[in-house]
């Protein structure tokens, strides 16, 4: 049950028998989240430290919750409260951390490929790509797996929409990877402004229109507009966009009666989904939230350099 690989940068370099090698580890660490005591010993004095460059809620907390039911030493180390404010690299930050002997860091950064780097020069601790720019978020493609697999019970022959802002969305190529790795086809709606030119190098199929993307779709993932990520606005207004790419009741109305929908949040409510979809009998939203507890309980796990799996 262990992996033969020290780092976790993405989904892109990992085999489907991989993934579902996480899988399965993360269904056996979900059941420690319905426990009266939610804490295993597994990572009993192994040091876990998240490095954060970037504002995250649910990445971050759901980090450090894992290592902790895990029995880890968890230490969050923000960019606003680090040396980095004063000049330090990011090289040089994590090469002062590693002298402290961590077992693990999980990075998130704005730079695709920071991830890459630290691993490349960390000999001896693991690091688990957090999210870097807008190259992959591993671990958010993982729990949205995962939780397609709750309800769905397998992916192979499934079609998944991805809707919104793929140009810098690391969730949306984390998601192509791992959904065509393990048997979907994968189709991606939106604005020709916010489609990259080579995403069909990916091997999606590709829509302009939203109701035509949709058809026959098993899973409609919305994404949010990545406004820190965009200079100059992709689209005249907020109001536009919802208009022609906004999840609604009316578009729904046109979908499969089983279709599940998912968003890896932050949700903007009103923008790409309505609030009536967001928290209605379609929805996995929090479901994906607390699924994310376990795939990060199980990535610290099989990256810890533990081998006996205590819970």
């Amino acid at each position: 049950m262990n992996l033969d690989r020290k780092d976790m940068l993405g989904i892109e370099d990992l085999s489907r028998k991989e993934i579902e090698i996480i899988l399965e580890t993360a269904n056996k660490f979900a059941e420690v989240t319905n426990r009266p005591i939610k804490k295993v010993p597994t990572l009993r004095g192994k040091t876990v430290i998240c490095l954060f460059f970037e504002n995250s809620t649910r990445t971050r907390t759901s980090f450090e919750i894992a290592g902790k039911r895990l029995s880890a030493d968890v230490v969050n180390v923000s960019a606003q409260a680090s040396s980095v404010k004063k000049g330090e690299t990011l090289l040089d930050t994590a090469k002062n951390l590693q002298a402290m002997h961590p077992d693990i860091i999980v990075c998130r950064h704005s730079s695709a490929g920071a991830c890459h780097v630290l691993a490349r020069y960390l000999k001896n601790t693991s690091i688990i790509n957090a999210g870097d720019g807008a190259h992959e978020h591993p671990s958010q493609a993982l729990l949205d797996m995962m939780t397609v697999m709750q309800v769905k019970k397998k992916v192979d022959g499934l079609k998944v929409a991805i809707v919104g802002d793929i140009t810098h969305s690391r969730v949306a190529r984390s998601n192509i990877y791992c959904f065509q790795k393990m048997g979907a086809s994968v189709a991606v709606v939106g604005p020709p402004s916010m489609l990259p030119c080579s995403i069909k190098d990916m091997g999606v199929d590709v829509y302009y229109n939203l109701k035509e993307g949709l058809k026959g779709a098993d899973i409609v993932m919305m994404l949010r507009i990545q406004q820190e990520r965009i200079s100059h606005s992709p689209f005249p207004t907020l109001r536009e966009y919802s208009r022609h790419y906004g999840l609604n009741n009316e578009t729904i109305s046109t979908l499969k009666k089983d279709v599940l929908i998912m968003h890896p949040g932050p949700v903007n409510r009103g923008v790409e989904i309505d609030p009536d979809i967001a928290d209605g009998p379609y929805s996995l939203i929090l479901s994906q939230v607390t699924n994310g507890v376990a795939v990060r309980m199980a990535l610290l796990y099989l990256f810890s350099g533990v081998k006996t799996l205590d819970i």
